[in-house]
């Protein structure tokens, strides 16, 4: 039988990060079973690579070592290379992270892990430079070694040894199940978890941390959440700050819309410039939730762009939504450099626009001779404000805004003549359903027409990826190739994402397909014996470990999703018992969140959420999700923890919902809410009290309040 570790495979694959290194000279491997099998009949060590298709660092290493002739020998000969597209398999990239991070505290992409023919990891890292410099071994010299002390029985011995160990350490740090006994956390969570929130802040630039800023949506949703419940300022002002910088700053594309992955400096002036879905969907919904708190029309202009940008430049044309745009594009000389879609000169922006007009918008922008990026070219950030503007350009501050905003149209156009980044068009389950919860809230706070983006995303998924005879979903599309098993967070975030477009249109279809999916995070994920649910089916791969996802990354924790899903739908099929897998998981977890909220900001959501209670709303009336009379009032209250539950007028027109959703009897949210005298009816309810009926919402919102 052939050795099928002969050749490169990748040109078999349809991740286009890992179609990006078929013509290496590297003979690549998926992970799968005939590559796992040969390294065990070869009895050489496995060495996987991790990355995916927008990231920086990636393409530097493939660009020095994989593409090279010599390096890719010594792979070929003493190793079985492998390479894993980290946003199809995050099962297998949060295992050797784990291991990264125990090992050297820090993790990243690309990650480099050299592991036994069974699958242990005995060597990891991230980027290795071909030559070694600052310090880093160079990764010839590495692979060299690596093989030398294989060969080697006493080095082997040593070696494998430690392979135990790190596994044994990754095992017991992801499997890790606290003893029983504990209680949920209570409600004194909320300000605790924001008081920790507030002493990581960077009260001087905003953000986190004194070095590279990233988005961190959940730590100020708890910072908003908790300004509402108790009115201190500092709350408000640490949220507003980070809100402001990162709108203001080089993480947002002032010209295109949306946000760019993170920012490598303190200020928020310089991003790596991949655009990730994710974070396309997650921060609208923080913007959203400050453009209900504050009022400020800032915050709703950058959700707006940000949403049309997702559906200008991430959408399929059947609805569903593209993963990433690449941080590197050609540039004036044709090679692949970060950021070169993006930045700008002043003699670029002059041979756009007339010099009036190229000097107001420089001066709003920041676009100088010196740069504030790499060969005198500059990130766009909002640099001066239009008042100041409006002195030193002796008009008035419409008149500016008008002229800046027809610079920003004519730069854009300009722009779209440039090299486009590369887009990779997978469609994963989950992020769609990240998405799908953005477009939903947007719908509810600010147009109902942002919600059939959401319901086009969603019917996407059913048709491409969701099996409704087994009731089971897949992890990803990409040109009708359908592959792999879903994991928690594309349930969770599906999950989420059907429920919030059911909020937002009144549509009980997208209930079921929210109810299907808890049942089957029930079925597939939760351990009751252990109280915890896991990232992996009971019925999945066997990996080294069976990991937990109960820290926020670059995703929210889809363990803490999970269940503030679950917490959703328990009014609506109390039989199926949700509330009791939130209760156990949450008591389960309560000590560690409580502990450090900052590490697990998701599960300290809805921990709060369980203590706290709902602000229920059944809206029972023709005109659903609700009157348009009422939309107003709704969208303009910032309501944490709301839980909006529509339903049709009468009783008969209920049994047809119910009996679409395969349910006996009415749930207790839609229960005896009828429409009374013929109108437009609202009930609120918060934990076991409930409102008198009303044909007002105000009355309804008032009455949280009181």
């Amino acid at each position: 039988m052939s050795d099928p570790t002969a050749r490169n495979r990748l040109d078999e694959e349809a991740s286009p990060y890992l179609r990006q290194h078929a013509d290496n000279p590297v003979d690549w491997q998926p992970w799968d079973d005939a590559a796992l099998e040969a390294a065990r009949e070869r009895d050489v060590p496995i060495f996987l690579s991790v990355g995916y298709s927008a990231c920086h660092w990636c393409h530097v290493m493939a660009e020095e070592s994989f593409e090279d002739e010599d390096v890719a020998a010594v792979l070929n000969r003493d190793f079985v290379p492998v390479k894993v597209d980290r946003e199809e398999r995050p099962d297998l990239d949060s295992i050797y992270q784990t291991v990264s991070q125990l090992v050297s505290g820090r993790g990243g992409w690309p990650l480099s892990v050299w592991l036994t023919p069974d699958g242990k990891p005995f060597y990891v890292g991230t980027y290795f430079p071909r030559e070694p410099r600052r310090n880093m071994p160079g990764f010839l010299d590495l692979l060299e070694n690596i093989a030398n002390s294989w060969s080697n029985p006493e080095d082997r011995r040593e070696m494998e040894n430690r392979a135990e160990q790190w596994t044994h350490a990754a095992k017991d740090q992801l499997e890790d199940v606290p003893s029983a006994g504990a209680d949920a956390p209570d409600e004194t969570l909320l300000t605790d978890a924001a008081d920790a929130v507030l002493r990581a802040a960077d009260r001087e630039y905003g953000g986190f941390g004194t070095g590279q800023k990233f988005p961190q949506e959940a730590r100020l949703h708890l910072l908003l959440r908790a300004y509402d419940e108790t009115g201190r300022d500092a709350y408000r002002d640490v949220a507003t700050q980070t809100l402001d910088a990162m709108a203001n700053g080089g993480l947002y594309d002032h010209l295109g819309g949306g946000f760019h992955r993170y920012c490598t400096d303190r200020d928020w002036t310089v991003p790596h410039f991949e655009k990730m879905l994710y974070d396309n969907a997650e921060l609208p919904r923080v913007f959203l939730a400050g453009y209900q708190l504050t009022g400020d029309e800032r915050y709703r202009t950058v959700t707006e762009e940000t949403l049309e940008f997702v559906e200008r430049e991430l959408t399929h044309d059947d609805g569903g939504f593209f993963s990433t745009l690449d941080a590197r594009s050609p540039d004036d000389d044709g090679e692949s450099v970060e950021g070169a879609f993006y930045v700008w000169t002043p003699e670029e922006v002059r041979n756009v626009l007339d010099e009036g007009d190229a000097d107001l918008f420089c001066a709003r922008y920041g676009v100088t001779e010196s740069g504030n990026f790499e060969h005198g070219q500059t990130v766009l950030t909002i640099e001066r404000e239009v008042s100041d503007l409006v002195d030193e350009f002796d008009v008035d501050a419409s008149t500016v805004e008008k002229r800046l905003d027809d610079a920003r149209e004519r730069l854009f156009e300009a722009r779209a003549d440039r090299p486009r980044p590369r887009r990779d068009e997978k469609v994963l389950a989950g992020w769609n359903g990240l998405m799908a919860s953005a477009f939903a809230e947007a719908a509810i706070v600010l147009d109902p027409a942002f919600a059939d983006a959401a319901a086009d995303a969603l019917e996407f998924v059913r048709q491409q990826l969701w099996d409704a005879d087994s009731e089971t979903l897949s992890r990803r599309f990409k040109d009708g190739d359908v592959k792999g098993d879903a994991f928690l967070e594309d349930y969770a975030f599906l999950a989420r994402g059907a429920f919030d477009t059911y909020q937002a249109t009144g549509e009980p279809d997208h209930l079921g397909f929210a109810l299907d999916l808890a049942r089957a995070v029930v079925r597939d994920f939760w351990d009751a014996d252990e109280g915890t649910v896991f990232f992996t089916p009971r019925d999945g791969e066997e990996l080294v470990a069976r990991p937990q996802e109960l820290r926020d990354q670059s995703t929210p924790s889809s363990l803490g999703v999970a269940l503030d899903v679950l917490l959703s739908l328990d009014g609506f099929a109390p039989d199926e018992k949700f509330a009791d897998v939130v209760e156990t998981t949450l008591a389960t977890h309560g000590t560690r969140v409580e502990t450090s909220p900052l590490e697990y900001p998701s599960l300290a959501l809805v921990a709060d959420r369980w203590s706290a209670g709902d602000a229920e709303l059944t809206v029972s009336a023709d005109d659903l999700p609700v009157p348009e009379a009422w939309r107003e009032t709704l969208s303009g209250t910032y309501l944490p923890r709301r839980l909006l539950a529509p339903r049709p007028p009468t009783a008969d027109e209920l049994a047809d919902w119910l009996d679409s959703l395969g349910l006996e009897e009415a749930p207790p949210v839609w229960a005896d809410r009828a429409a009374r005298d013929g109108e437009p009816t609202v009930y609120a309810c918060r934990g076991f009290a409930c409102s008198q009926p009303t044909h007002d919402m105000q009355d309804a919102l008032d009455w949280f309040e009181d």
